[in-house]
């Protein structure tokens, strides 16, 4: 695909957009939203109905599972069609159709991860009433997509701007977009450093970030991989953008922690700040089915949330669920090829050569994968991806079991066939017990660090032949400390087989347990409190380290103070937290220069990295490069003088990433307190200078098992995705100032306290 090609299908985008946002966009008010539903000739049995909160969160009443499940596609269909077309287009590889010329590569690439792969086969694997229940989903979904599509009014503004009709909902669609919810992080940590393959030093590089472990990085706002370095970013911006890897953080407490004596949770998923969210609140209840909690778009069951008698909540293990497979001594026919056509609106339709083995997709034949070779270089080596998720297992009726479940038996044997994206999930119930367990199919890989990100293509029939699933992996229940806290952290019981390689700093972990060991009573007040805490003892260890490299001078005093006198708090008013982040990343430019600092920025914890430098370094380089420091840090506490002033939260639409016109599309930009490994992450990444969240606490939830309406949530940013509507951003400062909506559970404080309803009616005569 030529550039001039590209350059013209942008042209021709943006000028259809800067089109649409010329014209004012006008508030809609919650009851026009509501009046917007398609109550007639729901494909229902008999009548189901929607009561509403003044933030538009939903609670569904129908009379069984097969109404149930139709009302909920309404409901996600009413919210979020925008983001559901976009996500399964993105699931399918098939951007270009909407975007143009300028996205054929990232479908290239898309089109070669083949995240459909097991769709057919899982699709046959589906039990009666999960197929059933999909199915209703969809006919909700395409209920929606008939109105929008008949009274085009009242379709949403992004897709009338990009003249797209919505086009209905099958099964199969369904489960492809499910695995776009499940991609597994450790892709993006390979496409930066398969960039760095080719240093002399790589080998020796791989073996040091073994050693050291973290976590994935979190993307540069600029591009800085060379020539495709737009290309790769426009690819992690469609991941990061719908898909779900992340962090987060989730804690329980038992009946002797908690106040009242009764269990409690509390959760805060770590994922891309973008509006409209990548969660969904939604509560339903019919005879066999009756719980609330978060969704993903398009995703029909509860992922976190509670029931009357259990609660859970999760955060990524970030498991080990792929592998990337030497292909260098593979016989002669052992590819095989397969031919696609990428549909390009204003463009020639491309046809696109991908690779297949018996062991996955050839990726490295893919656009934008690994370095580019230069003309007498030796070949690259090829390589192919082996991930569970191209193997068929049945998430939904995981979660729909979860969702039922009463005990923490029937919770674990429920999540035994949750396969991808591999969590750490976090338990309580009524009877004041907790857990936290694993859930995730993964392979039978040993302990043993890989000597390289290419494993030999020999160990695949050992290490992929046999699996895991949770219950062989370990688990925590009712802990004698009576809390339970995850954060993505290394589990402390060794397991069996190699879970990971790159867990998180352990950090937030240690703070959420000092926090919750400060002792009895923990109260729903306290667990919302932890939510926001943003203090990182780590960080003064740090401080001082490097600190006691520099010499004191006289020109370094007011720098110098602001970091002494600093107390770990990442308060957006705070000059010592800036001063801290100043420092660290002029220091680490000062020993790396530009070259060597890119292995920091591509890596998953880099003052992992700096730590073990300051083991490894001779004392007079790194005494050189904190004077540096202290000297830059200095000129930038007093240019900017608070943590905030750089620290931005900017809430913005997708579109709002457009050149030029995405200002329309803008919302927020505010000062925010918080860090990388913060209790409240608000990550930004190694950044010496102003710079927006790119991932952090996107919603909250906090449970108390002593009543079945004693729960709590918030979104950053709202449950409408419809730009303008009263509920697109209505939670934002809910959000901000660490408050919550309480949403109850028993069907009769429901219809007390939702002031609005919808009733969805099935055609006259019957469903």
């Amino acid at each position: 695909m030529s550039r001039l090609s590209a350059v013209a299908g942008i042209s021709i985008l943006a000028a259809r957009l800067a089109g649409g946002s010329l014209v004012p966009r006008r508030r809609l008010t919650l009851r026009e939203r509501l009046h917007n539903v398609p109550i007639d000739d729901a494909p229902l049995a008999a009548p189901a109905a929607i009561h509403w909160n003044q933030h538009m969160v939903p609670f569904i009443e129908a009379a069984d599972e097969p109404d149930l499940a139709v009302a909920l596609g309404v409901v996600h269909g009413h919210l979020r069609l925008a983001q559901l077309e976009a996500m399964r287009r993105i699931s399918q590889g098939r951007v270009a159709e909407v975007l143009g010329p300028a996205a054929v590569e990232a479908d290239h690439v898309l089109r070669v991860l083949d995240l459909g792969r097991a769709t057919p086969a899982m699709e046959a694997m589906l039990p009666g009433d999960t197929r059933a229940w999909l199915q209703g989903f969809a006919d909700g979904l395409n209920h929606v997509i008939a109105h929008v599509n008949r009274a085009k009014r009242y379709r949403p503004e992004e897709l009338r701007l990009l003249g797209i009709a919505p086009q209905p909902w099958t099964v199969a669609d369904l489960l492809t977009l499910g695995r776009l919810a499940a991609t597994d992080f450790t892709w993006k940590v390979w496409i930066r450093l398969l960039k760095l393959r080719g240093r002399p030093d790589w080998l020796k590089l791989w073996s040091r970030l073994m050693d050291v472990g973290g976590e994935p990085p979190v993307p540069a706002l600029s591009g800085s991989g060379g020539a495709d370095g737009g290309a790769v970013e426009a690819l992690d911006w469609l991941c990061d953008t719908f898909g779900r890897p992340g962090g987060s953080n989730s804690v329980a407490v038992d009946a002797s922690g908690g106040a009242d004596g009764a269990a409690k949770i509390a959760s805060d998923p770590h994922l891309p700040i973008t509006l409209p969210n990548l969660w969904l609140l939604v509560g339903m209840h019919c005879p066999t089915l009756h719980c609330v909690g978060y969704m993903v778009p398009g995703v029909p069951a509860v992922a976190m949330g509670r029931n009357p008698w259990i609660a859970w909540g999760g955060t990524s293990l970030h498991a080990a669920s792929s592998e990337l497979f030497d292909l260098s001594d593979l016989p002669d026919g052992a590819v095989r090829e397969r031919r696609e056509t990428i549909r390009v609106r204003w463009g020639a339709d491309r046809e696109v050569s991908i690779g297949e083995t018996d062991w996955g997709p050839v990726l490295s034949d893919a656009p934008l994968i690994g370095p580019k070779q230069a003309d007498g270089d030796a070949p690259r080596p090829r390589f192919a991806l082996r991930w569970v998720g191209h193997d068929p297992s049945d998430e939904i009726t995981a979660l729909l079991r979860v969702n039922r479940a009463r005990d923490l038996g029937e919770f674990r044997a429920a999540l035994d066939g949750f396969a991808v994206p591999a969590q750490n999930m976090v338990y309580a119930d009524e009877r004041g017990k907790i857990a936290q367990v694993i859930a995730a199919h993964l392979p039978g890989r040993p302990l043993t660090a890989p000597e390289d990100m290419l494993a030999p293509r020999t160990d695949l029939d050992q290490w992929w032949s046999q699996r895991v699933t949770g219950t062989d992996l370990p688990a925590l229940v009712e802990p004698a400390e009576g809390f339970v806290a995850s954060a993505n952290n290394r589990p402390e019981e060794t397991p069996a087989v190699a879970v990971s390689w790159f867990f998180s700093p352990d950090d937030r972990v240690t703070r959420l347990r000092q926090l919750l060991a400060e002792g009895p009573p923990l109260t729903v007040d306290r667990l919302k409190a932890l939510q926001s805490d943003v203090t990182m003892p780590g960080a003064l260890v740090l401080r001082d380290a490097l600190l006691g490299l520099a010499p004191a001078k006289p020109e370094h005093e007011d720098i110098r103070r602001h970091l002494m006198d600093w107390t770990g708090t990442y308060d957006a008013d705070s000059a010592g937290a800036l001063a801290f982040e100043l420092f660290v990343n002029a220091f680490a430019e000062a020993l790396h220069g530009e070259e060597d600092l890119a292995i920091y920025t591509a890596t998953w914890d880099p003052w992992a990295l700096l730590r073990d430098d300051l083991e490894r370094l001779d004392p007079e380089r790194l005494g050189t490069a904190a004077l540096a420091g202290l000297d830059r840090a200095g000129e930038g506490v007093r240019r900017h003088r608070t943590w905030g002033a750089v620290h931005r939260l900017r809430l913005s639409h997708v579109l709002g990433a457009l050149p030029g016109i995405g200002r329309r599309w803008r919302f927020v930009d505010a000062p925010v307190a918080g860090s990388n490994e913060t209790v409240m992450k608000t990550a930004h990444g190694f950044s010496g200078g102003p710079h927006a969240v790119r991932l952090g606490a996107n919603a909250r939830h906090v449970s108390d098992l002593a009543d079945m309406d004693a729960n709590w949530f918030v979104l950053m940013g709202g449950q409408d995705a419809r730009p303008g509507s009263v509920c697109f951003l209505d939670q934002w400062d809910l959000w901000r100032e660490g408050e919550m909506m309480h949403v109850p559970l028993r069907l009769e404080s429901v219809r007390r306290d939702f002031p609005y309803r919808t009733t969805l009616r099935p055609p006259a005569g019957g469903g």
